[in-house]
């Protein structure tokens, strides 16, 4: 799905501190969840500061290919869309997604509370990323669903013979992804009775959890949960068409709020604040632990000075956020922990191993464990970085030019996955142009 591009790109070296502000794209993981909510809602829903990128455009593809009418005014980043009710027009349909986690995930929870027969499948690496739990507990609703992938048959593709859910008791493992369970949750209100969800196992990024009750609370329906192992939800019931407003994506700033931490510059974030739906402003408290000043606005967020020290972080909340981190760490004095975050082998490449070895290649010397990775600062020098098709590593590698001369980012246009125009803002930030080769 990612279009051809340059092979690579640079950024030169900044030699005094970034000063300046940004506002980022919409949040990917409010736009997924809003377009699932929306889609299936009764009635007609408009949502503003839509994310326009590969993720975002696979989700809308899917809807279309399922007959919702959908216009998408890029220009303005508004998205308008007639809900289905709960049961597409379209039946039978085979659906493309790329590498999207929460386009497969999200869908295949979603359609199997309609009635119809589908699959869903992706790229190669989304063939390799975990389904199987979702799969057994959408099972425990009654739906007819399995894996077709007879090399790893607890992933993709997916094949559903959907006949609606009778909901009741769930359970699914928290510890792979908290998609699993967001997917469930979605889908919920469709049961044909109330259904209640156990989670086993330590949840992993619950602020995802609370993002995704929060959207669904936004379009009529809400839960009882009293905390991350038991939810409840009412059913059946429908999602109602509503005008609803998307935030900045936290993950994204987070790649701004490092550039000041690297440079000992001062860069605000508009749109976001600490009453964001997403866990990942969070990012900036660690900046704050490492020896930033952060202030906090209504509508922004500003992080000021270096990062000077090291820390000792459990990152399972703000995961997204690690490759960020891990590259601030490059410049900081003493080693940084990184702990919590074993799920992220399970992304859109090894975020613990891939990562490892591009440090490495920086000049670092980094200990990689089960859950995490210890970074340890050393001399860094300019090398050629594979980012393996992973959006994040990209955009956080290339914080690394900040101090260093001679990084090449390879494969730059992995970016679209979430942020096309990443390498264009960044450079305007610092006041220069991306080199593409």
């Amino acid at each position: 799905m990612i279009s051809d591009g340059p092979s690579s790109v640079r950024l030169d070296p900044v030699h005094a501190p970034v000063v300046g502000s940004v506002r980022v794209p919409g949040s990917k993981s409010i736009t997924n969840r809003a377009l699932i909510c929306a889609a299936m809602a009764q009635g007609e829903s408009r949502l503003t500061g839509v994310l326009e990128s590969e993720d975002t455009q696979v989700m809308v593809d899917a809807w279309q290919l399922l007959g919702s009418p959908i216009e998408w005014d890029r220009s303005r980043c508004e998205l308008t869309i007639q809900g289905c009710g709960g049961q597409p027009c379209v039946s039978k349909a085979s659906l493309h997604v790329a590498n999207s986690g929460t386009s497969i995930r999200f869908l295949t929870a979603a359609l199997a509370a309609t009635r119809g027969e589908y699959t869903l499948d992706g790229v190669a690496r989304m063939r390799e990323r975990p389904i199987g739990d979702l799969i057994h507990g959408l099972r425990s609703w009654g739906a007819d669903i399995q894996s077709i992938n007879t090399l790893r048959p607890d992933c993709p593709p997916v094949a559903l013979n959907a006949n609606g859910l009778s909901g009741g008791a769930a359970s699914v493992r928290g510890d792979v992804s908290s998609q699993f369970l967001s997917g469930m949750l979605m889908a919920a209100p469709y049961c044909a009775r109330d259904v209640e969800i156990t989670v086993h196992g330590e949840l992993v990024s619950t602020p995802y959890v609370d993002m995704t009750l929060a959207v669904m609370k936004s379009f009529g329906v809400t839960s009882d949960a009293t905390d991350h192992h038991q939810f409840r939800i009412q059913a059946p019931q429908h999602y109602r068409g509503t005008l609803y407003a998307i935030e900045p994506d936290a993950s994204a700033a987070s790649y701004f709020l490092a550039v000041a931490a690297i440079t000992g510059g001062s860069v605000r974030v508009l749109g976001l604040s600490r009453d964001s739906l997403q866990g990942d402003v969070r990012f900036a408290d660690v900046l704050e632990r490492m020896g930033c000043r952060v202030d906090w606005g209504k509508d922004w967020i500003e992080v000021s000075g270096h990062a000077m020290h090291g820390v000792d972080v459990d990152m399972n909340a703000i995961s997204d956020t690690v490759q960020t981190l891990s590259v601030v760490a490059l410049f900081a004095e003493g080693s940084t922990r990184i702990r919590g975050v074993a799920h992220n082998r399970h992304k859109e490449t090894d975020r613990i191993s891939d990562l490892a070895r591009e440090l490495r290649r920086l000049g670092a010397k980094v200990d990689e464990h089960a859950d995490g990775l210890t970074i340890h600062p050393q001399p860094l020098r300019g090398c050629d970085i594979e980012t393996y098709r992973d959006h994040r590593m990209a955009m956080s590698l290339a914080l690394a030019s900040l101090r260093v001369p001679g990084v090449r980012i390879l494969d730059p246009r992995c970016t679209a996955k979430t942020y096309p125009n990443y390498f264009e803002d960044l450079a305007a930030l610092l006041s220069q142009s991306p080199r593409y080769d």
